[in-house]
Parts: structure tokens; C-alpha cells; sequence
């Protein structure tokens, strides 16, 4: 039996091919991984804390003075937002500018709270 040149060529790659994708399978986190700050629920705990944050310093005006302000509270777990970034902050305070889009400054939503209590 005599096999030609194109079938050995198509059999391997085959062969590589399912080796590839059972490596990367292998390979990808199939569970929540213990330090996951990418959850809804820290997503949440996040957002709560940058609220409280913003609502009990009224004089914070910026991104940079308001994630300063979030790493020093005492309910910050840095354990588990070892990752948090302003970067980060920023997002948040997007996802909120568009879930409500009568806000569209950090003051705006400091005055939007006060009115709230």
C-alpha cells in the first residue's frame, strides 16, 4: 500500500490540529478562579464602594482623587481587587454615566446622592 504525499500532509494536519485545540482546552481556567475580580458580584461590591466613596467626601472632583480615595477605605479588600486600576475606575464610572444618564461628572453624582437621602 502505497500512500501519497498529499494524504500524509492532510493526516497530519489533522493530527496537529486536534493536538492544538485539546492543548488549548486543556489549558483554559474551567473554573471561577478564587481572586476573580471580574464577577458581577465584585463588579458590584465596586460600584457600592465608589458610591459610598464619592458619597461621603463630597470634595472629590477627579478620577485620580476618587481611586485614591477608594484604596484607602477600610472596606477595600485589595486581596481580592488586587488588579484595580484607574483604568478600571474609569469603566465603572462609564458603566454608571450609562445606566443613569442624567450623571455625567463625579459632582453630578456626589449632588445626585445627596438629594437621595
Amino acid at each position: 500500500m502505497e500512500v501519497d504525499i498529499k494524504t500524509l500532509m492532510l493526516l497530519f494536519f489533522i493530527l496537529f490540529l486536534m493536538l492544538s485545540i485539546w492543548k488549548i482546552w486543556a489549558f483554559l481556567p474551567n473554573e471561577q478562579l478564587i481572586d476573580d475580580d471580574k464577577t458581577q458580584e465584585s463588579e458590584k461590591k465596586l460600584m457600592r464602594l465608589m458610591l459610598k466613596v464619592i458619597e461621603k467626601k463630597n470634595t472629590i472632583q477627579t478620577v485620580e482623587e476618587l481611586f485614591l480615595a477608594m484604596k484607602k477605605d477600610k472596606t477595600f479588600d485589595s486581596k481580592l481587587f488586587w488588579r484595580f486600576n484607574s483604568n478600571r475606575l474609569k469603566h465603572l464610572l462609564n458603566s454608571y454615566y450609562i445606566n443613569n444618564p442624567d450623571t455625567t461628572s463625579i459632582k453630578e453624582i456626589s449632588q445626585k446622592l445627596a438629594l437621595s437621602l
